[in-house]
């Protein structure tokens, strides 16, 4: 298929047999759900594990898919219960803020000795977003996240949480208000 096929055409591909279109789509969500997954799990391995099993779901599930869904709602649903079964097998979540607080050390780790003072700025800036990020309740990271990153609208969020879209549009709200108040107590 070509590159510019819709993720609804690679998906009838794909379930009529088409490893190509398959092949397509995950490359086509490799950045924005991988992303997604790391920053609600809160660390790269987890991420990609997480990351796998969506693939292996969607695959799995791929005559469930109906053309009148979006396959980014559809995909992004999988992603939630994933995440969802993440959570309860590690029977509670790390500290967020303890998340925060490692990602801080790795970066200032990884930065060389001296820095240009706009680096160390942009440096600073960074972990305070991820810091505030992090923050968050979960619910509200994942529906900011879903949002803003992956530009799901209000009604495709709520679907892909399981919620109607007034609750989506208050986790949204809240998250958008929670990381406005953590960064200017960054300041």
């Amino acid at each position: 298929m070509s590159s510019d096929a819709t993720d609804e055409a690679l998906m009838l591909a794909f379930q009529g047999g088409d490893a190509r279109a398959f092949e397509q789509l995950y490359g086509r969500y490799r950045g924005t759900l991988y992303r997604f997954l790391v920053r609600q799990c809160g660390n790269a391995a987890d991420g990609e594990e997480l990351y796998q099993d969506v693939w292996v779901t969607l695959a799995r599930q791929r005559e469930r898919w109906e053309p009148r869904a979006t396959l980014k709602t559809f995909l992004y649903r999988i992603a939630h219960s994933r995440l969802l079964d993440h959570y309860r097998r590690q029977r509670r979540h790390r500290g967020f803020l303890e998340l925060a607080e490692v990602a801080e050390a790795e970066l200032e780790d990884s930065s060389p000795a001296v820095r240009a003072e706009a680096a160390w700025e942009q440096a600073a800036l960074q972990a305070a977003w991820q810091h505030c990020l992090a923050a968050l309740p979960p619910p509200q990271r994942e529906a900011f996240l879903l949002r803003e990153e992956n530009g799901l609208d209000l009604a495709q969020l709520a679907q892909v949480v399981g919620v109607a879209v007034e609750a989506a549009k208050s986790r949204l709200r809240y998250a958008v208000n929670k990381l406005r108040q953590c960064l200017e107590g960054q300041r």
